[in-house]
């Protein structure tokens, strides 16, 4: 198995394809194309993971109280999956918002004008900072919420204050005027522990965050760099915990499918961690995106079986680099873009 870490470009993705089915055994079917996903449920007991329909995972996973759907945001297949299973979800639990990692709270009332038809789907790509692959891969979804009337919750922290978070510290968030610091949560957590372990290993493994790739301060722990780089990325996670947290409050008895990239649902740490500390009793569901290196025989491998209680198995794409030095000299051109950014001012 081959699990890529956090999934930072927003390439356009193509979302066609068809389901596969299960064997009539357990074995899974061969993944044909990018298109392809097969899915798993964890059978609990310490059991393996056994195959499942759209239908069978949605029966399932409409006992939960929110739903997250891990993805890597340019892979078709994963999308597609997406899209089929919130359309079976619904039919089983219509009392049901979606939450999205892909637009942010300052346009939330972009979003609801364009849910409420005041506005075109310019507007909302134009004003509500849509992702550049928003019509390729998020349009299904917010327009089968349109619909049905279902809420869509504009989750996220604005990439501005996650940026200046990341320059200055989390004390830049004290520093936004009354008018805009709920566009943040108002509690960051970042204590240490297994997901601030899992983001410094990444660090360490991508040269374009944390100072270089330099996580580690002279071996006496995280570099200033490394740790402004974790208060950002807290930021998003509390941010869209806080939301889906405050939407429930709000409409008790409701559900939640979270859509958001899988570094910030795998494990159950990231944005589910978070949202657990703010409710503890929630009943949480995480689809757990795996990306496999033998599209004929998919299966999951023993370091992915702890990413979540549902597995989307998917072909692997492409590498994006050939070599080290294809890679390298691509992470100092984003170094130096970075570094050109000006002061952090709202």
């Amino acid at each position: 198995m081959r699990r890529p870490y956090l999934a930072l470009s927003l390439a356009a993705s193509l979302l066609a394809g068809t389901a596969l089915a299960r064997d009539a055994g357990t074995a899974l079917a061969a993944l044909p194309d990018l298109t392809a996903y097969a899915l798993l449920g964890d059978a609990g007991g310490g059991a393996a993971p056994t195959p499942l329909t759209v239908e069978e995972a949605a029966g399932a996973l409409k006992d939960y109280d929110v739903i997250f759907f891990g993805e890597w945001h340019d892979h078709p297949g994963n999308h597609l999956a997406e899209m089929d299973l919130f359309r079976a979800i619904y039919a089983r639990a219509p009392a049901l918002a979606l939450s999205m990692e892909q637009f942010e709270r300052d346009v939330q009332p972009v979003v609801d004008d364009y849910m409420a038809s005041r506005i075109g789907e310019e507007a909302l790509i134009r004003r509500g900072r849509a992702w550049s692959n928003y019509a390729e891969s998020y349009r299904p979804l917010v327009e089968y919420a349109k619909d049905h009337g279902l809420p869509v919750i504009a989750a996220n922290a604005p990439a501005s204050v996650v940026r200046c978070v990341g320059l200055e510290g989390p004390e830049f968030l004290a520093r936004l005027g009354p008018d805009k610091r709920n566009w943040a949560a108002a509690e960051l957590h970042l204590a240490d522990g297994p997901y601030r372990d899992k983001f410094m290993r990444f660090l360490e493994e991508d040269g374009t965050h944390g100072g270089d790739g330099k996580a580690a301060n002279e071996g006496t722990g995280p570099s200033p760099a490394a740790l402004r780089s974790f208060a950002a990325q807290v930021t998003r996670d509390d941010t869209m915990a806080e939301s889906i947290f405050l939407y429930l409050q709000k409409n008790p008895g409701h559900k939640v499918v979270h859509v958001t990239g899988a570094f910030h649902a795998e494990g159950f740490l990231g944005t589910v961690e978070r949202l657990r500390l703010r409710a503890p009793d929630l009943r949480i569901a995480v689809v757990d995106p795996v990306q496999v290196d033998d599209p004929g025989h998919p299966a999951l491998g023993p370091d992915d079986a702890g990413g979540g209680n549902f597995f989307l198995l998917l072909r692997s794409l492409p590498k994006s680099y050939v070599s080290d030095a294809e890679r390298k000299a691509d992470e100092a051109r984003e170094r130096r873009q970075v570094r050109t950014l000006g002061k952090c001012t709202l």
